[in-house]
């Protein structure tokens, strides 16, 4: 594996960069933008986070399982890591766009503070402006509240049927919606219809602590990156033969085979890449804007969202005033990216460094 001294997995950071460029691209260039690359960004998270909270979760239980007050302990630890590196520029932003009366913060408060933007999306049918890329903080907030006690209590022998169980669960929920008639954004938004990425990030923790072995066969070879590549490219392809926009391709199989994909991709990141996949996962930039992923996610739709980013907004002004003073530049989309990126990267190095950096370091010294 392909690790610090401290057993960090070096080349994830790099993952996690991709995972959000894909996003902003997606966003960014929504206008013209044909190809599910914010989805599939989405996707990536979710199973690189079901690998790493299980494993987390896994190597916790070990610790604590049968020990006089055990479960406590292993609740405190995950949840006081979880809250110390989530909760503060999620709120932080929430306090920001009340105060500012952003719309529609004020009147979905309750739901902001819940992390139930996604519920409230799926109820309504309906998206929510500037916040709407929450509700996969929100999916991912939910999973965390059962998914501990189902580590905890689960008998190791039985986990494995039970991921696969949650996954093939997940999968048959998203054709009920489908075939029920439900508007797609409640098959896309809903926590339980993304439970087979984060039970494929699970399966693939508990390979790698139960079978390691195993992992490496599994994962040593990249073939199979490029069969599941292949096979998401083939499912846009299906997606695009219906003449509605939203379809089965769209609605129930891409996750599926976007999370199988990420799947494979992940595990080769745990074992390393080499070549010029090593050096953009291991480059201090990737690593680096790979740290900072979480604050750029947060933060980008709020430097441009393509339909709700007014002519009066700051950073539309401010393109606006660099391209009079610049008129080659004029609707340059390679500029207006090139803009938009280095804002939002520059919010979330600041955001980084000034508020989650300092508070995300009581980890190591409260929830050892």
């Amino acid at each position: 594996m392909r690790t610090t001294n401290h057993g960090y997995l070096i080349q994830l950071d790099g993952l996690r960069f991709i995972a959000v460029a894909l996003v902003l691209v997606d966003h960014w260039l929504a206008e013209i933008n044909v190809i599910p690359f914010g989805p599939l960004g989405v996707t990536l998270f979710f199973v690189l986070s079901g690998f790493l909270i299980t494993r987390i979760l896994l190597v916790s239980k070990e610790k604590n399982f049968g020990q006089e007050g055990g479960l406590g302990r292993y609740l405190r630890k995950f949840y006081f890591r979880r809250t110390v590196r989530i909760f503060p520029i999620y709120y932080l932003t929430i306090a920001v766009l009340f105060v500012m009366n952003v719309p529609p913060v004020r009147e979905t408060l309750a739901w902001c503070l819940l992390y139930a933007t996604n519920i409230y999306i799926a109820i309504n049918q309906h998206w929510l402006g500037v916040i709407d890329h929450f509700w996969s903080l929100a999916v991912e907030e939910q999973f965390y509240i059962f998914f501990p006690f189902v580590i905890f209590f689960i008998p190791g022998k039985w986990l494995v049927q039970f991921l696969v169980g949650m996954s093939i669960f997940s999968i048959l929920l998203r054709v009920y919606f489908f075939t029920a008639g439900y508007e797609w954004m409640v098959n896309y938004v809903s926590m339980p219809t993304c439970l087979d990425s984060f039970g494929l990030g699970g399966l693939m923790a508990w390979l790698q602590l139960n079978r390691p072995t195993l992992f490496v066969k599994v994962f040593e070879k990249t073939r199979w990156i490029w069969l599941t590549l292949l096979g998401w490219i083939l499912v846009v392809y299906w997606s695009k033969s219906f003449d509605e926009i939203h379809n089965f391709a769209n609605d129930v199989v891409d996750r599926l085979i976007s999370s199988v994909f990420c799947f494979f991709l992940i595990g080769k990141a745990v074992l390393g890449y080499g070549g010029v996949m090593k050096w953009f996962l291991e480059n201090s930039v990737s690593n680096y804007l790979g740290k900072i992923s979480y604050g750029m996610y947060v933060y980008h739709n709020f430097v441009y969202n393509h339909f709700h980013s007014s002519p009066s907004h700051p950073t539309i002004r401010l393109l606006n005033k660099i391209e009079s003073w610049f008129p080659v530049l004029n609707d340059s989309l390679i500029f207006q990216l090139m803009l938009f990126f280095a804002l939002t990267t520059l919010l979330a190095a600041l955001s980084w460094h000034i508020v989650e950096k300092p508070i995300n370091s009581l980890k190591d010294k409260y929830a050892r």
